[in-house]
């Protein structure tokens, strides 16, 4: 297998229990995001709410790693693009606290557009200028058919 392959299947990789994964670490997610919006938006020290801040960045690390793992065309992709912004974003928080409130935000609406947005937006490849997914066998520049443009579920956004 060579590594084209291997970071790029034809179809996403999968593990056992990884919906409930995803579940957990996105609720973890969640509430790490309201701790540091909470601390930041309160004028709350920054050191009462920092390990919310860490639950945040650690939890979107391993969904980021996670999403990786399955098909590393989520880097090119939209979903994947605005993640890595609200990962800059969030990791600038530590460096410009003054702005903490301001770049938390930022991230949460950057978020809500991107996970709300219509699939071909969402799955749209800046590598391959054109929606790709890889979830139901439309691998690594394989154009989507227009027919599921609107059936793409949202269990992996």
């Amino acid at each position: 297998m060579s590594l084209r392959q291997a970071l790029f299947p034809a179809t996403s990789r999968a593990f056992p229990g990884q919906r409930w994964s995803n579940i957990l670490l996105r609720t973890l997610h969640l509430v790490g995001v309201e701790g540091q919006g909470a601390g930041a938006l309160f004028g709350v020290p920054q050191e009462a709410w920092n390990g919310y801040l860490w639950l945040t960045l650690v939890s979107g690390g391993l969904l980021m790693a996670i999403a990786l793992w399955s098909s590393a065309v989520w880097l090119c992709q939209a979903r994947g693009v605005a993640i890595l912004l609200k990962l800059a974003l969030l990791a600038l928080i530590p460096l410009w606290p003054a702005a903490a409130a301001a770049l938390l935000i930022a991230a949460v609406v950057l978020s809500g557009l991107v996970a709300h947005a219509p699939s071909t937006t969402r799955y749209y490849s800046l590598c391959h200028r054109q929606a790709v997914d890889t979830r139901r066998g439309h691998g690594h520049g394989h154009r989507r058919p227009k027919a599921e443009a609107t059936e793409v579920s949202r269990d992996s956004t």
